[in-house]
């Protein structure tokens, strides 16, 4: 049976470690605050933006959203971006996306300040991440990483294999394995045999986007299994990319859907935050 990579328990540490750090911030009159900038009325969207409000507020870090009709203006958001970025009392900000239709987000983000991009997804950003310069690393991979590293699961030296190409997900990851000396391959929709190249890795991590997409013939015996994916279940409830109940008996780790990698992303924004504050400070 594998061992469960356990989100819940990793992010509570994390947000716990943030807490103390801001704590010790403030006590030097350093303000930590995260701003979010919200378009519309999507409901997932303004749930997500509420849960990331109440997860600052049990850390100690202020937060701000900056709420618009869906029929804002480009220009609009484009100038309280340069506010923001000018805005020496806000730690770090990000725009929630996706944005309504008639919005083009790609501009938004690249304007937004590397040293205040908590979600690390600017072209800038992207860039430091790629030649290895220091920078704010993108909240879904870095919470990888770090639910692997805190698990006590081994991937120095491993064969790794990623599904999915995202640049939200699959591109950075793939850096960040890198990083950890692993040895990666990124498959994709185009891939040849994908369970068969699938079934190399000692690590797989699946980010494809696709209901329960993978099943035990994609996993090798004893591999660790990073599952990215969610998506709602008929019925209720959320499943992930991975077939849990076949591949977990396959896996020596692996992540569940909820409670993976899900709550990892949410207190990576909080520590990417905190991380801002410091860099601003000089502290």
């Amino acid at each position: 049976m594998a061992e469960i990579l356990d989100g819940k328990v990793v992010a509570a540490q994390i947000r716990s470690e943030v807490a103390e750090g801001v704590a010790r911030l403030k006590s030097r009159d350093v303000p930590v605050r995260l701003d979010v900038v919200l378009v519309g009325d999507d409901p997932a969207s303004t749930t997500y933006v509420r849960m990331k409000q109440r997860d600052c507020e049990e850390v100690g870090i202020e937060s701000r959203a900056h709420r618009f009709a869906a029929d804002v203006s480009q220009e609009e958001l484009a100038a309280l971006v340069e506010e923001l970025n000018g805005d020496t009392t806000v730690s770090g900000f990000f725009i929630q996306l996706p944005l309504p239709a008639g919005l083009e987000a790609l501009p938004l983000v690249s304007a937004i300040d590397p040293s205040k991009d908590v979600d690390g997804l600017s072209p800038l950003s992207a860039g430091r991440l790629a030649v290895g310069l220091p920078s704010l690393l993108p909240c879904t991979p870095h919470g990888v990483i770090q639910l692997l590293k805190r698990s006590g699961a081994e991937i120095e030296g491993k064969e790794a294999v990623v599904i999915g190409r995202s640049n939200l997900v699959g591109k950075p990851l793939a850096q960040l394995l890198l990083r950890e000396n692993t040895t990666v391959t990124i498959c994709h929709s185009r891939t040849k045999n994908l369970p068969e190249v699938a079934r190399r890795a000692e690590l797989l991590v699946v980010a494809a986007g696709r209901k329960e997409m993978v099943g035990a013939e994609y996993v090798r015996e004893g591999a660790i299994v990073v599952d990215v994916g969610i998506h709602a279940r008929e019925g209720g409830g959320l499943v992930g990319d991975v077939r849990f109940e076949e591949v977990e008996p396959v896996a020596s780790y692996i992540s569940p859907v909820p409670g993976g990698v899900g709550p990892m992303t949410r207190a990576m924004l909080l520590y990417n935050t905190l991380e801002a504050a410091r860099a601003s400070s000089g502290l």
